[in-house]
This record gives structure tokens, sequence and C-alpha cells, in this order.
């Protein structure tokens, strides 16, 4: 027979703060001697299983011995991970605390099984039942025994008879359905899910009848098996049911069914992301998308790393489905404003860090930053509204880096400019074509504070690699005084960007005798493998702050919470630098305008951060000043 063999276990799994996930050939997750595992900040890293059982499952073991609620939740996760050899001492000594609980028996019967140690696996359970009475869980392994020796009847009588104890046994109830199936086919195994669930308090085996009726266009009666179920468990709902029942109603496209059945049953801190996936793809399907975010946020509030890629999915799907919403802008006429930003967007130049940094004179000349152009693969003749990609993302994020190169590597004062729409909708304007001399300058020149020079910078992306073109030109006569350009790869974009920078600021001392000055003692850019996510996190807390203007209100900022989980992992690869730190206290504080109700979520992170890896005096104390402020009530 081609039996299901499942871990079948009772206790309750401890908090590990690990999975093990596969993935593509270069992942390391797809290697079966790696594990994946999560540090405080939340950060995804690989050991290996000798690494893992050597250093972390062995030292939680032997920490809590004594413990057998933890000594279980390791026993069974090791188990899951097959760790079994060594979960023998661990599951002996789990059988002594447990005083007569079949979740002691259950666990060293599996892994005395597992190493094939079958009469002592028989041993256990028998000297169980002979003491503490039969029970479905303790007899289903028994049958799991039975099995491995080939004695065929034995097994069914035994799983028949563990079946009628407790008709719910998810692995129990697959095994003796695929016996009868494989031994007289489809009709004889839907005969047997009818026989247990005849049995008294049986609800799973009316979800696989549901299944089949869902499968013959039967919806009424699968909706009928479904109600019969749910009335037949207490609360909340196990959420193995709920997933099956949610996963099978979706794949028949029966997503108001979903909503009707399951949505009323859901709690999300019992039922986690295995049900609310469901949940929030039919709401999304439906156009749902204010209780499609409700729950995200619900999952996203319970801090679990290894939700975090599925749940950032999410995230951007609920993104583009609102954006799918609205219309595609064709004839109407744009407003668009122009937004100044002065110097380093993480440094206002009305807060007390400035004084981290060397003073400017009030007559150092000012150079603005103009970009937001870029020549893409897809351009459309009309104007419309997407989400942001990888071509904007850079368009606005190169002008941002090369202001804070030029503000603190010379003696100019910078400032950069952002076009912004504001009707109709919202949203950051990215042109296919380059700035044109005079209207950049004529932009420029309408803010408060008035230009000597504006660097124009365009990106070409039709094709790899990538090429930024860049225009240095004089205000007062709009005169094109220096171009340069490069190309660049944009999964490795670091030696041409940096190196761009440097050519900036050469032209800037060979056409204008604006000089180069030594590198501030708290400027230091994170290093070539990290320097990719900062220019990502720059643009983003432009993102954040033009979402947090009171005038102009947006709902296409998305994927708040990697933002700021994306800053912090950014503070503990560059411990130093003081302007990653304060990239990360602007983007909170700014997030706090936008949604304060996240916030929360990451004090405990934040608080670890500048503890364990705090920033040397008096940027310390700066940095802590504005976490306070948005993290303060």
């Amino acid at each position: 027979m081609n039996i299901l063999k499942k871990i079948f276990g009772t206790g309750k799994p401890a908090k590990l703060n690990k999975v093990e996930a596969p993935g593509p050939a270069v992942d390391p997750a797809s290697d079966p001697n790696m594990i994946r595992v999560f540090d405080a900040y939340g950060r995804e890293m690989f050991i290996t299983r000798q690494q893992w059982r050597d250093n972390v499952l062995q030292g939680n073991i032997e920490k809590n011995w004594d413990n057998a609620e933890q000594l279980a939740g390791f026993i069974i996760q090791s188990l899951h991970d097959g760790f079994f050899e060594e979960m023998t001492k661990p599951a002996e000594r789990l059988l002594q605390l447990d005083e007569g609980a079949e979740r002691g028996a259950v666990l060293l019967a599996i892994v005395y099984l597992k190493v094939g140690r079958l009469d002592d696996s028989e041993r256990v359970l028998q000297h169980h039942i002979s003491n503490f009475g039969e029970s479905g869980s303790i007899l289903t392994n028994l049958a799991k025994v039975y099995a491995a020796r080939c004695e065929d009847s034995k097994t069914l009588q035994t799983l028949w008879r563990a079946l009628e104890l407790d008709p719910n046994q998810d692995n129990g109830l697959g095994w003796y359905e695929a016996i009868h199936r494989e031994k007289d086919g489809e009709v004889s195994g839907q005969e047997a899910l009818r026989q247990v669930a005849a049995i008294s308090g049986s609800w799973r085996a009316q979800l696989w009848l549901a299944r089949s009726e869902l499968a013959a266009n039967c919806r009424d009666k699968a909706v009928a098996l479904y109600r019969e179920a749910l009335a037949r468990v207490d609360k909340p709902a196990p959420g193995d049911m709920l997933m099956q029942m949610s996963g099978d109603l979706g794949n028949k496209g029966h997503l108001a069914e979903i909503l009707q059945l399951v949505g009323p049953e859901f709690n999300p801190t019992f039922h986690g992301l295995q049900v609310g996936n469901n949940l929030i793809k039919a709401h999304i399907d439906l156009g749902h998308l204010e209780d499609a975010r409700k729950i995200l946020n619900e999952l996203y509030a319970l801090k679990r790393p290894d939700w975090k890629p599925t749940l950032g999915f999410w995230d951007t799907e609920i993104a583009k489905a609102a954006i799918a919403e609205k219309k595609v802008v064709t004839d109407t006429p744009l407003s668009v404003s122009m937004l100044v930003g002065q110097g380093p967007i993480w440094l206002k130049p009305d807060s007390t860090a400035a004084a981290l940094y060397p003073p400017k004179s009030s007559d150092s000349p000012i150079i603005s930053f103009l970009g937001c152009s870029a020549e893409t693969a897809n351009a459309n003749q009309h104007v419309q509204i997407q989400m942001a990609d990888g071509p904007g993302r850079m368009s606005r994020a190169l002008p941002l880096f090369l202001s804070e190169q030029v503000e603190l590597r010379t003696g100019a004062r910078t400032q950069t400019i952002v076009p912004w729409i504001i009707e109709p909708g919202s949203g950051f304007v990215l042109s296919g074509m380059p700035w044109v001399d005079e209207d950049a300058v004529k932009h420029v020149q309408q803010s408060a504070i008035k230009s000597d020079y504006v660097v124009l910078t365009h990106l070409v992306t039709k094709t790899e690699p990538w090429v930024v073109q860049l225009r240095l030109v004089r205000t007062s006569d709009t005169k094109c005084i220096g171009q340069l350009a490069t190309s660049f790869s944009m999964a490795n974009p670091t030696h041409a960007i940096r190196g761009l920078a440097q050519s900036l600021l050469d032209l800037l001392s060979r056409e204008v005798s604006i000089k180069q000055q030594p590198i501030p003692t708290n400027y230091a850019v994170p290093g070539d493998q990290y320097f990719p996510a900062y220019l990502l996190r720059l643009e983003q807390l432009l993102a954040v702050r033009c979402g947090a203007s009171e005038n102009m209100k947006t709902q296409s900022l998305s994927g708040e919470r990697e933002i700021i989980d994306g800053n912090i992992i950014q503070c503990v690869d560059a411990p130093t630098s003081v302007n990653a730190r304060l990239l990360l206290a602007q983007t909170l504080l700014s997030m706090k305008n936008v949604r304060p109700d996240i916030l929360p979520e990451f004090a405990e992170r934040i608080a670890l951060l500048q503890k364990e890896k705090p920033l040397a005096e008096p940027a310390r104390g700066e940095v802590q000043q504005i976490f306070d402020e948005a993290f303060a009530a």
C-alpha cells in the first residue's frame, strides 16, 4: 500500500522563529543541508543543519530539559526538520515529564518508528493503552507500526478503531481513504469518507466530501457540508479546516462563499497566514481592498519574520489593484507642483542634527538637482498611473544621492526639485523625455531659493545596460557648461553611480570653481554591496514625505513596513554610518504622519539597535531625539 506517512503530534510547538523554505537554484534555501533563521532584527540568514543541531537545537533542549511544553515544541519542530536520531533522548525525557499525557507517548513512538525501532515504538503505545486507555492518536500511530511490518489487516482494523475514537485526524482520515481508493477505486474512497462522516463529531470527512461536490459543480451541496462541519467544531475553528474550505472554494471561483463561511471564523492570531492568504486573495479579487488591507495589517502585527515575503507580496498586490481601479488619464490637463528639498533628504535644515555637519556660508553657490525622466521599453503615449518601478525609482534616487554628495563634499549648497502631480490624482512625474534646459531653469528658478546651477539627469533604460546622462546648466544664461554619461547594470549600479558622483565633483571644481572638501566625519555611504539599497531608501523617504504632506494626501504609498524594515537592516549592516541612522530616523518620523498605527511594531527593534549598535556621541543623542519624537504619542 502507498500509505500517507505524516508526523502526528498533539503537543503545541514552541516558537522557534525559524523555518525552512525551498527556493531557486541560487538560493541557499534550496540546499537541504541549510536551515533558514532570523535574528532579532528580522534578518534572514542560513546555517547548516549541523550548526543548527549543535549550536542552536542542542542548547535549547538542554536549557529546557525540565520544561515539558518547551521540550515538546523543540521535538516536534526537529522531527519536521528530519532530526530523528537526535530526538531519541529528548523524547524519552518528555515521556518522563508528561506524566501520562499521550503527547509524550506519541512523540517517543514516532521517534522510535523513524529510527527503525518498531518493537520499542509498539511497546510505548501499548503501555500507554494499558495504563490510560485508547485514543485516536495513540491507535493511529500503532497502526503505523503495523503498516511498517506489512500487517495490512491489523493496520486497517486499528486505523478504523482510531477513527471511531477521533474521526478528525488529518493523516488518519487521509490514510484510511487512500487505502480504500487504491484498493477499489474512487467510489470506494468516497464511501470510506461517508463511513467516517457518519461517526458522531466528524467534520473533516465532510470537507473531503465537499471537495468532491465542488468538483462535480454541486456548489450548494458543498456549502451544506461546510455548514454542517462548522456546526460541529468548537471556536475558534481549526485552521486547517478553514484553509481547506477557502482553498477549495477559491479554486472553483466561489469567492463570495469564502467570505460568508470562512470570514466570520477568522482569528488572525490563531489561524495566521495560511487562512489569511485565501481571505486576502478573495477580497482583492472581489475588489474589497480595505478589507484585504485590514487582514494584512492584522497579520503584520503578529511580527512573524518568516511571513514577511508573503505579506509583502500581498501589500504590492493590493496597491496594484488600487491603481488598476483608476482610469488612464488621456486628455485631462495635469496640474504639477515642483517640490523642493534642501540638502540631503535625511537632514532637515532646521534639525538640531545639522550641527553634526560643517556649516555652509550664506553666500555659497546654490545647485539644484532635477531628474524624474527616463526612456523605458514600455513607454506609453498617454499619461498613465502605475506602480513605482525601477526606472522611476532610480530617476528620483539619483538626484537625491548626487545632491547629498555635492552638499557634503563641496562648499556649495544644494536642493532637489521633484515634479509632483496634484490633479487629477497625485503621484510622482516620470517623463519619457529629458528636460529641455530652458524649461528646467524656468521651473527651478520658481522656487523660493534661486539657483546658480542646475544638474539635470536623464535615464535610458530600454535595454541593459542602462545609461544615465547628466547636464550641468548655468541658470543665468541657460548655458550647458558640462555633460557626463555612464552606463550601468541595474543589478549592480554601485561603481558607475559613485563614479558619476565623483565625476560631477570634478566637473564643478574644473568648470565653476566649486572646490571639493574633505568628507565629513559623520558622512559614510554604506559599502559597495549595500549601496543599491541605500539609493532605494533615499527614494523611499521621498515617497513617505510626499505621502505625509497634508496638502498632498495620496494612496500611492505601499510596502510601508518593508520600508522601515529595510532601513533597520541597513543600519545593522552599516552600524557606524550616521547618515544611514538619520535616514532611518527621518523615515520613521515621516511615517508617523502616514501610518502611525504600524510604528509600535518597530519600537523594540529600534531600541535594540540603539543599545547594541550605538553611534558615538553626539550623533547618538541627536538620532535618539528623532526616534523619541517618532514614537511619542
